[in-house]
């Protein structure tokens, strides 16, 4: 159990984010939307905002993104919206593999498109969006799944900036999460 926080006050809502220790030097707020129906409605409310007009479909990576992609695309009136997975399914039947690797999962993984994610973003305008964007891996990953896709990514879209991200010029975000000396 934490017995460090940090307030973070983003988009008119304040949560208290525990700190976490993700290594021996490093140590991270955990900001976790799932289940968080203020935050992400008011922090997707906030983001479609900013949306460049040209946006033709969204994707996000699996697994927090989704409600705030959801919540976006529900309120911009925009049908569907494109995941990447983090594994391949039986379903899958030409599916584009990409590695990633992320401050907050240990190891190598994996996001994957699957055909019908494909055929959505292929030869369409592409907003990359996340929860949280810290080193910019998954954002890469997801950058070179989109390209691999046929589509071009046009703008990238995260409710926080976490350390170096935060000054990135070529991501929109609503507020900055700062980086945490690992405790022992």
């Amino acid at each position: 159990m934490a017995d460090r926080f940090y307030e973070l006050h983003v988009a008119g809502v304040t949560r208290k984010l525990p700190i976490l220790n993700v290594n021996d030097k490093l140590a991270i707020a955990g900001f976790v939307i799932l289940g968080d129906v203020e935050l992400v409605e008011k922090a997707a409310a906030a983001l479609v905002k900013r949306v460049p007009p040209e946006t033709e479909i969204m994707v996000t990576a699996e697994t927090k993104g989704i409600p705030l992609v959801h919540e976006m695309a529900r309120l911009m009136g925009m049908p569907r919206y494109a995941i990447a997975r983090k594994s391949v399914k039986a379903y899958m039947e030409n599916p584009i593999i990409v590695e990633d690797r992320s401050i907050t999962t240990k190891g190598k993984q994996i996001l994957v498109l699957q055909d019908e994610d494909i055929a959505l973003v292929r030869g369409r305008k592409v907003l990359l969006v996340d929860d949280v964007i810290s080193t910019g891996g998954s954002i890469k990953a997801l950058e070179e799944l989109i390209e691999k896709a046929g589509g071009t990514v046009i703008g990238r879209m995260a409710i926080l900036a976490e350390g170096d991200a935060m000054n990135r010029k070529d991501i929109v975000t609503l507020e900055n999460l700062p980086l945490f000396d690992a405790q022992v």
